[in-house]
């Protein structure tokens, strides 16, 4: 199957399963519920749940009976982002086009459906009729990468280096961890759903290590770059911030962003029938929202 319609058949089963969660309308907590839906159906790339079911199909499993665990990981990623857009972090107005949650709910109700999201993502991977073994390994996956010695730990030194100047490799590591270790878990949880083996493990966080930079110095020059209609979100919002572009300019974030994207793509070698992935990271790396 062509990468785009691949692409499509997991952006459609995964929409289709998350527009089936929290949908209750007649339970005393109606307003959480419509708060967490409002962000998690906001659209998105869902490229975190489409390296999920990709790496579990080059792994031999069954995509199909891993959408939940695909699931699992955007509602882990859109907590992420609704504490992200909070007036104490980023304070940000707008998301993919529209208020931030905050903005219509109110910042208690966006705060506890943040922490919802983030509980049910453990809850979805627990319930998804996996193997037990696939469910444990995807738990631990992913509690490992959002927690204080990833993405969490990568918010804390992002917010930290407001107040300070960091260094290159300083940068680097403050988006490895914010960024880069989401990545990298969807990568990993695919092999998981797949009983990949130990090579295709390693060769996958090789592969997310390079995308999850290469995602992350695009994102910081379309800051730069980008048109804020596109993007649905504001632009020069992290002039603040000490990005990659920052560091190091628009020419040498493009060369960096080049090699990453590279390497990303040689690391594959592992596996066969590797034209979705390559396609996808080419696209991430010239994309323009």
């Amino acid at each position: 199957m062509a990468y785009p319609e691949r692409l499509k058949n997991y952006c459609e089963a995964v929409e289709a399963y998350l527009n089936s969660c929290f949908a209750e309308e007649t339970l005393p907590q109606t307003a959480l519920l419509q708060s967490m839906r409002y962000s998690l159906l906001a659209g998105g790339k869902r490229l975190r749940p489409a390296l999920v079911l990709e790496f579990c199909r080059l792994c031999g499993g069954d995509w199909e009976k891993a959408i939940p665990i695909a699931a699992s990981i955007e509602m882990l990623h859109t907590y992420s982002l609704i504490h992200d857009d909070l007036p104490c972090m980023d304070n940000d107005d707008y998301r993919r086009g529209r208020l931030t949650n905050h903005k219509v709910y109110g910042e208690a109700v966006a705060i506890l459906a943040g922490d919802a999201l983030l509980t049910e993502a453990f809850s979805t991977i627990a319930a998804s009729g996996a193997d037990p073994e696939v469910i444990s390994a995807c738990v631990g996956i992913l509690a490992s990468a959002a927690g204080a010695y990833g993405m969490v730990g990568g918010q804390i030194l992002d917010m930290e280096g407001e107040t300070r100047t960091l260094s290159a490799e300083e940068v680097q590591n403050v988006h490895r961890l914010k960024t880069g270790c989401l990545i990298s878990a969807a990568c990993r949880m695919g092999v998981a759903a797949g009983k990949g083996s130990a090579e295709q493990l390693a060769a996958a966080e090789r592969y997310a290590g390079s995308l999850g930079l290469a995602f992350q110095i695009r994102d910081d020059m379309l800051d730069v770059l980008g048109d804020e209609k596109a993007l649905g979100k504001a632009v020069h919002a992290d002039e603040n911030k000490q990005t990659f572009v920052t560091v190091y300019g628009l020419e040498e974030s493009a060369k960096r962003l080049a090699e990453e994207t590279k390497t990303a793509i040689e690391a594959l070698s592992a596996f066969s029938d590797t034209d979705f992935l390559v396609r996808l990271t080419e696209a991430l790396a010239t994309r323009n929202t």
